[in-house]
């Protein structure tokens, strides 16, 4: 599957789905002082996903350019040294301003991996955080995923800063076979190679104060990042990002 037929692929299945298809906004994100680089799709949605902005629509859909060279999300010092991270990069990403929430979101991204992308279930692990009951339940009954691979990550908390919204998120990771070192999310292993995440699902359903008190938000919604260059990856039956179909021709011209 080429890279650009996945990027159509997802952005058509969601424009069925009732989202409003929006293209990439800029690198340099405008009017927010607090971020050097457009670093995930979620950026150019942050006043709807914060309730300060009531956009016309309450889905949305996008792939967007994304650079992560420093800041909360730096990718800069793993490239080289895994064969997933890159500091640019492309983020599918699907959106909901108090809309749809877990159920939904979790449902589209398992029917989108095994119906459009064909991924083997066999494969698929999720992490998802240790007090989200409610997510581990949902996975539970909408994939029929075996109870073992549907595992704990304590990091799995999502926050757009120090305070305002924030919420656990469930993580999908593809098993690239025994040939790769690492070992599953939740594991001690879980850095290396064999297990790649491929789609965080986040869910901002909490409001925390600067003193850090948290309360629930009124609305909560979610939003999504799928790596374009590592599902491409996985459908190309290549080990790393610079083996794929937009990055073959300029690796191999160079070498």
């Amino acid at each position: 599957m080429r890279t650009a037929d996945i990027r159509s692929g997802f952005l058509s299945y969601f424009e069925q789905r009732g989202h409003r298809v929006l293209p990439s906004s800029s690198l340099v994100p405008a009017n927010d002082p607090t971020l050097l680089f457009t670093n995930s799709g979620m950026v150019q949605f942050k006043e709807a996903l914060l309730g300060r902005d009531r956009p016309g629509y309450r889905r949305a859909a996008s792939c967007q350019r994304c650079v992560r060279a420093g800041g909360k999300h730096n990718d800069l010092e793993n490239v080289g040294y895994t064969a997933r991270h890159l500091t640019f990069f492309e983020m599918l990403g699907n959106f909901s301003f108090g809309d749809y929430f877990k159920e939904q979101a979790i449902a589209w991204a398992w029917e989108f991996s095994l119906d459009e992308l064909d991924l083997d279930p066999g494969r698929i692990w999720v992490a998802v955080h240790p007090e989200d009951h409610e997510s581990r339940e949902i996975w539970k009954r909408v994939t029929a995923l075996p109870h073992d691979r549907i595992v704990n990550e304590a990091d799995n908390f999502w926050s757009m800063g120090d305070s305002g919204p924030c919420g656990r998120n469930s993580e999908l990771f593809y098993d690239q076979g025994p040939g790769l070192e690492g070992g599953p999310p939740g594991s001690p292993g879980k850095d290396g190679d064999r297990f790649v995440e491929y789609w965080n699902l986040v869910f901002p359903q909490f409001d925390r104060s600067a003193d850090g008190t948290i309360a629930d938000l009124a609305n909560p919604g979610g939003h999504t990042g799928m790596g374009l260059e590592r599902v491409a990856a996985i459908k190309q039956g290549v080990l790393e990002n610079y083996g794929i179909d937009i990055f073959r021709p300029v690796v191999e011209a160079v070498c």
